[in-house]
């Protein structure tokens, strides 16, 4: 049922939002040089590697495709355009994509890069329930995101709760709550702006 929701909704999603999707890939291109959409390998479903898509938010020769480096508030890779995409999640909507292709769901996990560091540690050895997440395809936006835990992924405690978000959206998951958790989103990054 979550695969057949997911499938829907992305396509419904991508159908609706073409529009927007159009103005976004215009206003990346004729802002800055390179690509409009920008890819990084991600860890999804069992750790199998995948390429996530994103609208490019920043200069692209400042683009970190290995995803190590944690973006932080002020950020001079960041381009104007690229931080209104990243307050409003639109950098985020290539996804439906990635869901499109079964690669991602539309909550889950948020994915991360092989080798993503917390405090100078790796996530792996952080907290030995790390490889948890991993048993579900990751998604676009999840229960972490909606409750204050998105944007900069470098800080150790914070890193430590999101798992525990991660963890508890794993144990309770369904179709209702999926749909709780995409309204919120909604809300809180697309009409409150409140993204990274």
């Amino acid at each position: 049922m979550k695969r057949a929701f997911d499938g829907l909704a992305s396509l419904a999603g991508l159908i609706l939002l073409a529009p927007l999707l159009i103005g976004v890939a215009a206003a990346v291109k004729l802002t800055s040089k390179g690509p409009v959409l920008f890819r990084q390998t991600r860890l999804g479903l069992n750790g199998q590697p995948f390429s996530i898509l994103k609208f490019r938010t920043m200069y692209v020769d400042c683009c970190d495709a290995s995803g190590l480096k944690h973006t932080v508030a002020g950020d001079p890779r960041v381009t104007a355009v690229g931080r209104f995409l990243r307050r409003s999640s639109f950098d985020e909507l290539p996804q439906l994509i990635n869901v499109l292709r079964g690669q991602m769901s539309l909550v889950g996990p948020r994915p991360y890069v092989p080798g993503m560091q917390a405090g100078g540690i790796a996530y792996e050895c952080l907290d030995y329930r790390y490889y948890d997440r991993l048993r579900v395809l990751p998604g676009i936006t999840g229960l972490a995101q909606v409750n204050g835990y998105r944007g900069d992924a470098s800080d150790e405690e914070a890193a430590r709760i999101r798992l525990e978000f991660d963890l508890a959206y794993i144990e309770n998951t369904g179709l209702w709550l999926d749909i709780k958790i995409i309204t919120r989103t909604v809300i809180r990054e697309f009409f409150k702006g409140s993204g990274a």
